[in-house]
């Protein structure tokens, strides 16, 4: 019987904070309020949570946050789209660098271009139209 009055003490101490803190006043006058309804409600919850200021809707601000988060999106894909192209502008830089940068390859200077005979001067004879 001990474990009984134990259990008895709190929840009679359970109900004296629920007094104190009024939630055993405003549930009582919410269904009081339901009780008293000639149309009942549909979503008996939905009015409870509604009278007792737990709204069911969204908050006021909700469309207004939802518009702004739509905003942010479709410019968070156009910075994408742009950091994308100008990553591409980069790559393109850097590789038109790297090609300007490789020095011209000269037939005298490469061993592998030289002719293996000598280069004659062309004299035109005067019989292929040489003035004298």
């Amino acid at each position: 019987m001990a474990h009984y009055r134990a259990s008895e003490s709190k929840r009679e101490q359970f109900r004296r904070y629920l007094e104190k803190s009024g939630v055993l006043d405003t549930i009582t006058s919410v269904l009081v309020a339901l009780y008293e309804e000639t149309e009942k409600p549909n979503n008996a919850l939905d009015f409870i949570k509604l009278h007792l200021g737990a709204s069911g809707s969204e908050p006021a601000d909700a469309e207004a946050l939802r518009l702004e988060l739509a905003d942010l999106q479709q410019k968070f894909n156009l910075l994408m789209e742009e950091n994308k192209e100008l990553k591409n502008r980069v790559r393109r830089c850097s590789l038109d660098s790297q090609i300007n940068r490789v020095p011209p390859v000269s037939v005298t200077s490469n061993p592998v271009f030289y002719l293996p005979f000598q280069l004659m001067q062309y004299e035109p004879s005067p019989d292929n139209g040489a003035v004298e």
